[in-house]
């Protein structure tokens, strides 16, 4: 509520990555935007469109539905491939996109994914992307806009670690906003480019 509060016009997303039985995930989908008052929550996917669906029920909220993130361990079943050769991560892309559309579903991509986010435009051209692993990770943003940007969707960056450990000192608060603003630099111009 300190957000919403002293903030109103940002756009908050719950980093929660929730996701069970329907019943408990209406429960989520309550506390986060009824009771935070937050834009969208992140949301696995394992268990299926009735432990989405609860959070799709709120006209201006967004689901962020992990589809292929930036931590190592993704590869362990993120990229594993059906008897068509269809990896989990585009199988959940293309379930997920028959629940909602684009004005209210946006997926988690991570920026250690590279040249993925091509695969990922395919399935997905008109969603919003979440991308985590800029920084820290080692996701290059250069990488993430060239594969991910399109004319008519973009890309919502993130970078925490870079950020909140730019320093352990008293200069903790200079440090950050220098780093964030240098990645917000960054992100300037590589829309220039695009926009080329």
């Amino acid at each position: 509520n300190y957000l919403r509060e002293h903030y109103p016009d940002q756009f908050i997303i719950a980093d929660a990555k929730r996701g069970d039985i329907g019943n408990t995930s209406r429960m989520y989908a309550q506390s986060f935007f009824e009771h935070l008052g937050v834009d969208a929550v992140t949301v696995a996917p394992y268990m299926g469109e009735d432990s989405v669906t609860p959070f799709l029920g709120y006209e201006g909220k967004w689901v962020v539905l992990l589809a292929l993130t930036s931590n190592k361990g993704s590869h362990d079943f993120q990229l594993t491939e059906d008897t068509d050769g269809t990896r989990l991560f585009e199988k959940v892309i293309t379930t997920s996109s028959r629940w909602a559309s684009p004005e209210s579903m946006m997926y988690v991509v991570g920026a250690t994914q590279g040249r993925m986010f091509e695969d990922i435009r395919r399935l997905a051209p008109d969603n919003f992307l979440l991308v985590p692993g800029v920084g820290a990770q080692g996701g290059s943003l250069e990488e993430v806009c060239r594969y991910g940007m399109t004319p008519d969707c973009g890309l919502l960056v993130n970078s925490s670690r870079g950020i909140i450990f730019a320093s352990d000192g008293p200069d903790f608060a200079q440090r950050a906003a220098e780093e964030a603003k240098k990645l917000q630099q960054q992100m300037a111009e590589e829309l220039k480019k695009f926009s080329v």
